[in-house]
């Protein structure tokens, strides 16, 4: 198989360069995402949407959401694990003294429950 080579675009980010209508839209999506999140996690950046200007804003406010959703996920999945416990067979019974603990079954004696052998015929 043949190895083909792409080259990198130079000038694929320019944090100067101001920022287009995908990234604005993300920022949106990104905005959302953020007000989602519990306060303590909500970054305390005023940042409006309409006010970021360039891809290094935007880039900034991206990570700093980015961020804080993984902080609160980690928070939430140490909250959600619970210590095992150690597995402890307590038995609270007792019995009375020079009292049988078992009661055999009625009709039945101590011979029938012995097993009786079996005689080899004779040849």
């Amino acid at each position: 198989m043949a190895v083909i080579h792409v080259p990198r675009p130079k000038d694929a980010y320019n944090p100067n360069r101001p920022a287009g209508s995908l990234l604005k839209a993300q920022l949106e999506h990104f905005r959302e995402a953020e007000s989602k999140l519990p306060l303590r996690y909500r970054r305390q950046i005023e940042t409006y949407i309409k006010a970021v200007k360039t891809e290094g804003e935007a880039a900034a406010y991206i990570r700093a959401v980015t961020e804080a959703i993984h902080e609160a996920h980690a928070d939430a999945e140490r909250a959600r694990i619970v210590p095992k416990r150690k597995r402890v067979l307590e038995i609270a019974a007792f019995a009375e003294p020079g009292r049988p603990t078992r009661k055999s079954a009625p009709g039945k004696s101590k011979k029938s429950a012995k097993k009786k052998g079996r005689r080899r015929p004779k040849e």
